[in-house]
Formats: structure tokens, sequence, C-alpha cells
């Protein structure tokens, strides 16, 4: 697809790394009948533009000035979509929504059609989040037969195995969530699920935490099981050791992850509809059958100088999050629905994801080390501003276009385009394609190797951390010395200042992860995927902590990594023969 030639100004903008290049190449970019890529890298952010900015042709509103308008946001990488977007749009399968949610009932029919509905998503390359609480446990009856009833954790192994023989859009593997509520009576079952990495391996796992649950936890209270086929009480067990079976599991494989279910629906619009689970990645909380468009805001993009010093550009970012919620709005239009009652739920809300990426590296240039009070008020002033534009521009849209057909369901004060409109989610590969930090973590490493979802490695070197060396005219073996380290903080002849400021995943203490995020929850609309990464000798008791603490910060839900403790994790220090170190 030719660029036209009124665009060429912009296209000095785009500054791709090799490997950012690689990735493209391989997975995003066009290819033709003989799989040979047949589109540019500026090409393929003019083809997402010119296609997303169709939508405004319904609204009788100006497609060729919306249309320069997101080629100029994507092109310099201010907004990024998520890889569904960038992969399909403009092209044969318009399928543009990152997260899905479905709840699977308690007939055999209804799983095989959710296991049907879900295949197609993921074909498309979208990602599910699926709620077997309504599944009756293992060994109830069926149609009056005792004993036969196969259990939440068996219909799982079936989705599994299904999802093990298909890639998304064709490029990459499936990603899903599964979420059993704390009172399913196969709840130890299910925690216990992933202790052999090979089964599910298609799912990540969490947990629909209640608030009784947490209190009876803290209280030392017992807590009732309950058959969802009847609701009646099948055990009572002691809430404490349940929790602590939790944390140990989580302690040993990173699952399962857990979700405070009521936050999510105490702070829903809605009073009389009620969030089932979340999307892959445990970023946005649904109803059954909704679905989701994701896009960020690169917060590298908004530092401007005056007078030799480095500011926030509130102005550019009100720009970035006007035009991210106009584009998102968008996408719900171009995407290419799988299913007829998908499209009504999803359309009848609305929902929208917009986050950020480059927050570690936006405290990188502010010289603010992450977990601190300085950073904590970073995240505040960005997020609150993004919070309030962001309603503003859905209000516009809503003037516009109409408000969401629920909107009289909700408990909105203002009218508004979008029911929900800001969630945190991971922005692996779209961050490495950018060459910022992943959402609003810290980075794992300054010089670390990713693995790829096909099995590739590469090293990166964080580009903040590379300028800073290089005004410090290091010795070859100074240089070795910084490469593959977890952290620099014990490296002598480093400046205290410079240590401070580059923190790693692995310098940053629990609680200072979890200020963060909770910090950026209070301004979130929906979650955030956020993992509180732990040192390899962290305990149980560290991670039941972690969890006590993120329930009283009020946050949707937390994850947490033990480094080490899984022989597939993503991101290594691994020492590799192929650099890209200090040239790339």
């Amino acid at each position: 697809m030719a660029i036209p030639p009124k665009y060429k100004p912009f296209l000095n903008s785009l500054k791709l790394t090799p490997l950012a290049k690689m990735l493209l190449e391989k997975r995003y970019l066009l290819k033709d009948v003989n799989n040979q890529i047949c589109e540019t890298p500026e090409e393929m952010f003019y083809r997402v533009a010119k296609n997303i900015a169709l939508a405004d042709k319904p609204y009788e509103e100006e497609i060729e000035q919306t249309e320069e308008k997101f080629f100029k946001a994507l092109i310099s990488q201010e907004i990024v979509p998520a890889s569904p977007i960038l992969m399909s749009a403009g092209g044969r399968l318009q399928f543009l929504f990152s997260d899905h949610a479905l709840e699977v009932s308690d007939s055999l029919e209804n799983i095989f059609e959710t296991l049907k509905i879900a295949a197609t998503i993921q074909q498309h390359g979208g990602g599910v989040g699926f709620n077997f609480s309504n599944i009756r446990p293992r060994f109830d009856e069926v149609s009056g037969l005792k004993n036969v009833a196969f259990g939440p954790l068996s219909v799982m192994k079936i989705f599994d195995t299904s999802f093990s023989a298909i890639l998304q859009g064709g490029r990459r593997p499936g990603a899903n969530m599964a979420v059993l509520s704390i009172s399913h009576p196969d709840i130890e079952q299910y925690i216990e699920a992933k202790a052999d990495l090979n089964q599910l391996s298609n799912f990540n796992l969490s947990i629909a935490i209640t608030n009784e649950f947490m209190e009876a936890v803290l209280e030392n209270k017992p807590f009732n099981l309950i058959n969802p086929r009847n609701n009646k009480i099948t055990k009572t067990i002691n809430a404490k050791e349940l929790f602590r079976k939790i944390s140990q599991y989580a302690w040993g494989t990173g699952d399962p992850g857990i979700l405070f279910i009521d936050e999510f629906n105490e702070k829903y619009p809605f009073e009389n509809r009620k969030i089932i689970c979340t999307g892959s990645c445990g970023q946005y909380g649904f109803e059954s059958y909704e679905g989701v468009p994701y896009a960020h805001i690169n917060l590298t993009k908004i530092i401007k100088e005056e007078n030799n010093q480095k500011q926030l550009d509130l102005e550019k970012l009100k720009d970035l999050t006007h035009t991210a919620v106009h584009f998102l709005d968008n996408c719900i239009d171009m995407h290419r629905f799988s299913n007829n009652l998908i499209e009504q739920q999803s359309k009848s809300v609305r929902k929208i994801g917009l986050g950020v990426m480059g927050f570690a590296d936006l405290l990188f240039n502010f010289k603010i080390p992450y977990g601190s009070e300085d950073s904590l008020n970073m995240a505040k002033e960005i997020m609150k501003f993004i919070k309030k534009e962001s309603r503003k521009a859905s209000k516009q849209l809503a003037f516009r276009r109409g408000t969401f057909p629920a909107y009289g369901q909700s408990t909105l004060d203002d009218p508004s385009r979008n029911a929900t409109i800001t969630s945190i989610a991971p922005t692996g590969t779209t961050s490495i394609l950018t060459g910022v930090s992943q959402s609003i973590e810290p980075v794992y490493a300054l010089s670390y190797t990713t693995k790829t979802a096909s099995g590739e490695e590469f090293t990166i070197l964080n580009n903040e951390f590379k300028q800073e060396l290089e005004k410090l005219k290091l010795t070859a073996n100074e240089r070795v010395q910084l490469q593959f380290v977890d952290s620099i903080s014990n490296i002598s002849w480093l400046d205290q200042n410079i240590k401070d400021t580059f923190k790693t995943s692995h310098d940053v203490i629990p609680e200072e992860h979890l200020k963060v995020m909770a910090t950026f929850q209070k301004y979130v609309d929906n979650a955030i995927s956020k993992t509180i990464n732990l040192p390899n000798d962290a305990s149980i008791e560290d991670v039941e902590e972690i969890f006590i603490k993120a329930y009283k910060l009020k946050c949707k839900g937390v994850t947490i990594y033990r480094d080490g403790c899984r022989d597939d994790q993503v991101l290594t220090n691994k020492r590799q023969t192929k650099l890209y170190a200090f040239n790339s």
C-alpha cells in the first residue's frame, strides 16, 4: 500500500532496532500468496491508520484528517496498538480485539459450543478468559447418576489440547486465562493444576477471591465450599490453610494468580451487571461474550525540555489520549466479529483498553528511582491526567456519535461513548517493537535475554542505560562487567546516583511494586497486568504477605513470580553469542 507523498515528512520519525525489524518481518508485515513480505514497516503503520480511520465515515467525520492524525501518532510510535491491530487492520482477517471473555455453562452442549467460539477467536489472533465456576464439581451427579461429573479441570484439559493445535492468526500461540471461584468444591485441585508444567500449558490460572474469603483468612475463620449446581455447602474448610496452599503453589510455579473479584464489581459502572472474569492477562474485567481492543501511550514521547530541564509535556499527553480514545472506538466498528453474541455484547458497552508503556524508561529520564515517592507522584500525575482526558474524549465522541447503548443502565455521571476506558496491559512484544520498557513494570534487567513465543532468544540493552554508559567512556573490561547482570547495585565503581536511578526488578522490593501498582490502580477503570518479581530465595510467607497487602491496597488482582521457579522463564540473564548490547 503506497504511502501518499504528503506523509513523507513523517517517515523519518520511525526508529527500529534490529530485533524490532526482525519481529516485524516475521510476524507483523503482510505477506503475499507466496509468503513473501509485501509491505514495509512504514506501510504497515499507514495500512493500520487508513483502515481504522474508515470508521469515521458513517458518522460523517473527516476521514482524511483522522487518517493523518492516526498515521502521525503510529509512525512516531507515540501510540502503539496491540499486536492484533498491527497484524490485521486492513488485511484479510480484520480481527482487532486482543481480549475476550466467555463463561462456561454447566452442560456438555454449551461446553463444546464455547470451545468452538474460543477456537475461532484464537485462530484469528485474540486471547480469551474463561470462567469455569459454573461447572459442577468432579464426581458430582449428572441427570440423577452419581459420581459421573468430570469437573472444571477436565474441561480445561479438553480446551488446552484443542488450543495446542492453534496459532493465533497463524502467527503466535494462544493466550488464555482460566478463572475459578474460591468457593468451588474443586478449588484445591485447581490450585495444584500447574505443578506439572506440562499440564494446561496454554492457560494462566487465576482464582476469583471474594472479600468474604479474605476476611476469613485475616480472622482465621472457616469458609464454605459451595456446589454451583445446587448452591449447597459441600465442605467447610479453614480459610487460612487454603490461602497458604494458594501461596505455596504461586511460590512454586507462578500460578495461580488472584483476582479480587468484589473489587472489580464494586468499581464497575453497573449495579445490576457483574464482571465474571478477566481476559487472557488479567488487566480487563469482562461480562461473558465481551471483547476489547488495546492501544498504549508511549510515555517516553511525552518528555519536553525547557531551560535545560526535562518536564512532562501534558499538552502532548492530552492530544495523544484523545487520539487514542478515538482510534480505539473506531476499532470496535472496524473489527470483524466472529460471533453475533460477542458483537452484540461488545457494542452494547463499547469497552476499550487504553494503557501506557515505557514508565520505567520515563523514570530513568527524570533520574527517579522506581518505587520511590517521586515515582508514585509521577504515576499519579500521569494516570490521573489520562483518566480525566480519556473521559473527556469519550464524552466528546458520545455527543458526536451517541453514547454506548447500555449507558442508561450505568452509574456514570456524564454521557460517554465507552463504558470503561483505561487498562494497563503487559505490552510484551509491542514494547520490543517500540524499544521501550514494558507497561508500568520496572525493567527486568538492564541487559537481558528475551525469549519469543516461538522460542528464539535475543539480548537487549536498555536504551536509557546505554545512553548513560556512553557518557562514562567505559573500558572494555567495565563494559563486560555490565553485561547480563541482574542488578548494578553491587558494582563498586559506578556512581551511587546511577545505581539508585537504574533499578531493575531485582532491586525493587515487593512493597515498592505494590505501591506503584496501587497508585496506578486508583486512576484505572479496569485492572493492571503486573508481576511482582521475587528473588529465588523468597519464602511462601513472603507471597502470603504480598497477597494480603494487595488486598488491603485495593488492587484488583496480583501475580507473583519467583525468579528461576520455572524452566520456561521468558526473561533471563543467560549469556548469548547474539549480542545487540552496545551497537543496537
